[in-house]
C-alpha cells in the first residue's frame, strides 16, 4: 500500500481552500481520514476518491435540425 498521508493544510492547498473545509469534511464524515495520535492524515486515495464522486460531467446537446427561417 503506497498511498501517501497528507495533513490538512496539504488538502486545503491541493483543492484551493482554506483548512476549514477539509476539517469540516472530516468532521462530518464526508472524507476517509485517519487518526495518528493527535494528527489526523487523509490518504491520497480518499482525496481522489471524494473528488471522483463530485464531479459533474457537461450534458453533450445534441442539434436538432432546426434551422432559421429567412
Amino acid at each position: 500500500m503506497n498511498d501517501r498521508y497528507l495533513s490538512v493544510d496539504q488538502v486545503a492547498e491541493l483543492l484551493g481552500t482554506t483548512a476549514r473545509f477539509p476539517r469540516r469534511l472530516i468532521e462530518e464524515r464526508r472524507i476517509r481520514y485517519v487518526k495518528v495520535g493527535r494528527h489526523v492524515r487523509i490518504p491520497e486515495s480518499a482525496l481522489h476518491e471524494y473528488l471522483d464522486s463530485r464531479t459533474v460531467e457537461p450534458i453533450l446537446l445534441r442539434r436538432t435540425g432546426l434551422r432559421r427561417v429567412a
